[in-house]
């Protein structure tokens, strides 16, 4: 091995397994894992960070928000826990909010990879946690009333578990067993990567990670430079308003392109709230790096140096940097916004590399309630709004955007719970027009079959204020919540009695340009399709 520099073949062949190992790694996860939302819904990410602790690779299908948290979550770790501290066979954990992805229900874990006696590297995990004790609550005043908080700890030592965070989340959650066996199936796949990543080094002919990631992180932050610098300078704002909750929230943004660096600033953004949509800074960092990544150099793998000509400025205390304890649960009815206001700036400056606004923030529903038989479940629901339309297309429909959840089978959730769902259809005319329409969303209805009451604990945005269109586009219908086909309201807490049924509509993506200059083909293959009224 030799520590000269590495061969630019090797180097892209390298970096390609790395890749390739954290989607193998991934595929292990999803395949052992025991809840819906990581097998089917994929809510989940695998990272790879070099010995201090800087995101080298990323598994493909990865959440955007935790694979930019996981280095900073590390950072917080080894506070608790200096790296000269660790053994081989530890594994750390924690899902503080304001520490990882925002909320309580992600929770994070880290495993020092160690070679010739030192930390060469470290994997990590986040996997969403339906259950995370407390009541899923759109009434918290706090993060206290959130749930359960995993300070940093070790959920292993030195390869064996540790019992008392495992008779602490046993205590707390409703089904300890789902949690604790997609803790240990990520604890698995580690024990399959760790050894298969120093291979690849090995048959590469590269001494260790850092030298390979000091490479990455160059090359990446060059890339992002060069397509920074390509765009004219220049300063522009805008900002977008959150139906909130008793009144309407506004997010204020300033971006500003000097040479080959851009500035995200907040300032001017409302205060954060007693009500449960904060999105601490560390969920506000990732989606709205993730916005620039996206319009800028989407080709590159996601990697610490990409990130590197960002700069961010979130007044603290602010409802996108809140101060603790603000409620977070709901973090990411703030944190979807953000990618859509970046986006919708630089629509002024580079209009073919963005899109219009997305039926996002992400819908979703938990559903509570027993079985026949008497067992407790917590089950969630995800459901796409309408994508936004481009420069060079139409928005496609029902499509995750910024995370990128997949959504589950209806059989598998009806096998699951006592629950049927009537409906799932498209939503006509619900895509904003122009030159380029907008994505549709959809109706989805659920009826409780079962002899008991389900609770459903729902938080939507853009029903008060519906996506926008970009560049002369229209605006996407707003969405709406129905129980037994009376409109309810877009945050709540509502006992289903059986025979009940409780409806959402998602709302439609934005449309881009001029709806005068949509051609007359494309008009007659929207009517022929049912994509309008």
């Amino acid at each position: 091995m030799s520590e000269a520099p590495i061969p630019a073949l090797t180097l892209g062949t390298a970096w390609a397994r790395l890749c390739g190992l954290m989607d193998e790694a991934a595929e292990s996860f999803v395949r052992t894992s025991f809840s819906s939302v990581v097998r089917d819904n994929w809510d989940m990410a695998v990272g790879l960070m070099d010995s201090a602790g800087r995101q080298v690779a990323q598994s493909s299908r990865s959440v955007p928000s935790f694979v930019g948290t996981m280095p900073r979550t590390l950072a917080v770790m080894l506070h608790r826990y200096p790296a000269h501290t660790l053994r081989p066979g530890d594994v750390l954990i924690s899902n503080d909010g304001y520490y990882g992805t925002g909320h309580l229900n992600d929770i994070t874990m880290v495993k020092p990879l160690f070679q010739g006696g030192r930390i060469a590297a470290w994997i990590g995990s986040t996997f969403h946690c339906t259950d995370i004790g407390g009541a899923p609550s759109v009434e918290a005043r706090d993060s206290w009333e959130e749930g359960l908080t995993i300070p940093v700890a070790k959920i292993l030592r030195a390869g064996e578990e540790n019992e008392d965070v495992v008779a602490f989340l046993e205590a707390n959650l409703r089904q300890p067993d789902e949690a604790l066996g997609d803790i240990r199936a990520q604890l698995a796949m580690y024990d399959q990567a760790e050894p298969r990543l120093f291979r690849i080094l090995a048959e590469e002919g590269i001494a260790g990670l850092d030298a390979l990631a000091a490479e990455i992180f160059g090359r990446s932050e060059r890339a992002m430079r060069a397509a920074i610098a390509a765009v004219p300078d220049g300063e522009v704002t805008d900002e977008v308003t959150a139906d909130g909750f008793e009144h309407p929230v506004t997010i204020r943004l300033r971006l500003a392109i000097r040479g080959d660096a851009i500035t995200l600033d907040f300032t001017g953004t409302d205060a954060q709230i007693a009500r449960p949509v904060n999105s601490p800074l560390n969920f506000t960092r990732a989606y709205s790096n993730y916005a620039v990544k996206c319009a800028f150099d989407p080709a590159t793998p996601n990697n610490d140096g990409s990130f590197r000509p960002i700069a961010l400025v979130a007044p603290e205390g602010s409802i996108v940097n809140p101060r603790r304890p603000a409620p977070v649960w709901g973090r990411h009815l703030t944190g979807h916004y953000l990618p859509m206001l970046v986006l919708a700036a630089l629509g002024r400056l580079m209009p073919e590399r963005v899109i219009a606004e997305c039926g996002s923030p992400l819908w979703n529903v938990y559903f509570t309630g027993e079985q026949p038989d008497g067992r407790r479940f917590v089950r969630m629901f995800f459901m796409n709004g309408g994508h936004g339309a481009a420069a060079s297309h139409d928005g496609p429909s029902c499509l995750s955007f910024p995370s990128n959840v997949a959504t589950q089978p209806v059989e598998q959730f009806e096998n699951a719970v006592p629950m049927l769902i009537t409906e799932k259809a498209l939503i006509p005319g619900s895509g904003g027009d122009g030159a380029r329409r907008g994505g549709l969303g959809q109706r989805l209805g659920f009826e409780v079959v079962g002899g008991k009451p389900v609770t459903a604990t729902f938080r939507h945005e853009r029903v008060q204020h519906p996506p926008r269109g970009l560049l002369g586009g229209g605006p996407g219908r707003g969405g709406r919540d129905l129980v037994n086909g009376q409109p309810v309201p877009a945050k709540a807490r509502i006992v289903l009695q059986p025979g009940d049924t409780i409806t959402f509509e998602t709302p439609g993506g934005g449309g881009f340009g001029d709806p005068a200059a949509r051609s007359a083909d494309d008009r007659a293959r929207d009517a022929a399709e049912g994509y309008v009224a």
